[in-house]
């Protein structure tokens, strides 16, 4: 491996556990120091998380003009949470994704709604206020292609599957699991993803409320292709790093080689159209 390439083959990734409150411009305000401070600990990709629905607007709009901004001002990959976004009369779960350059380069609604009844523990319907996405969403860096999903989205093995057969070696879901969910699923869930497809798997989860009507989980977290959580935050505003070591990736894959090994002649998980970005 020549010396530009082992260089390209590692990256940090910085996720951000955003105490996120009903004052947008303080939401915002934080966003930007804290993506300031991920960018001048080396961090590349900059993971955000949901910011739950407190306010609605359209794409481009307010939130992501500022994200824009922080993306260009620092130089960073920018994975901008999730916002609810108005679009012709119907609500998103959308995540905007933007390049160094400030362009925005992805933008992913929410596949996946989250409408549960866990008796006596928590009941909960999505799709009473917001329509699902129909399209699955990657973006290209000059060191791997990422795959992202939201919350609810990383229940789905299949969409993790599709997005490493296209050649993804890391996935990104900004979420916010609850007390009942978040302690049962939360690392359970991204430890399967990433031991499944031998991928990194990083979640941005919102600093815990407990005064809050939806009380997140928190503990964003990385993981590695072998499955071990490699950072991990608590439940506060915090910043977590990861260092993305691609080559580590390859020879996971190349030690225990499942996808040589996949019986196409048996069974295959497809997708019915192409993934935006």
């Amino acid at each position: 491996m020549t010396l530009a390439a082992r260089i390209m083959s590692k990256f940090r990734l910085a996720v951000v556990q955003l105490q996120v409150t009903s004052v947008k411009a303080d939401n915002l305000s934080r966003v930007r120091r804290l993506v300031k401070q991920a960018a001048g600990q080396g961090s590349r990709v900059v993971l955000l998380p949901v910011s739950g629905s407190y306010y609605a607007e359209k794409i481009p709009g307010e939130s992501t003009q500022m994200l824009s901004e922080a993306a260009k001002e620092n130089q960073v990959y920018l994975v901008g949470g999730s916002i609810p976004e108005k679009d012709g009369g119907k609500l998103y779960n959308t995540c905007a994704v933007f390049g160094p350059d400030g362009e925005m380069i992805l933008k992913h609604r929410k596949i996946h709604l989250f409408d549960i009844n866990v008796p006596g523990k928590i009941c909960f319907q999505e799709s009473e206020t917001l329509s699902p996405g129909n399209s699955l969403s990657t973006f290209d860096t000059p060191f791997c292609k990422v795959g992202v999903g939201i919350c609810y989205d990383m229940r789905f093995a299949e969409l993790a599957q599709i997005y490493s057969r296209k050649g993804c070696q890391l996935l990104v879901y900004p979420g916010a699991f609850n007390m009942t969910t978040g302690p049962a699923h939360w690392e359970l869930l991204q430890r399967g993803r990433a031991v499944d497809n031998q991928v990194y798997v990083a979640t941005a989860s919102p600093a815990r409320d407990e005064t809050a009507s939806y009380v997140a989980w928190g503990h964003s977290s990385v993981v590695n292709p072998w499955g071990e959580v490699i950072s991990k935050a608590g439940a506060e505003e915090t910043v977590i790093y990861a260092d993305i070591d691609l080559q580590y990736l390859s020879d996971i894959r190349q030690q225990i080689p499942i996808t040589a090994q996949r019986r196409d002649d048996l069974y295959a998980v497809t997708s019915v159209q192409e993934a935006s970005g």
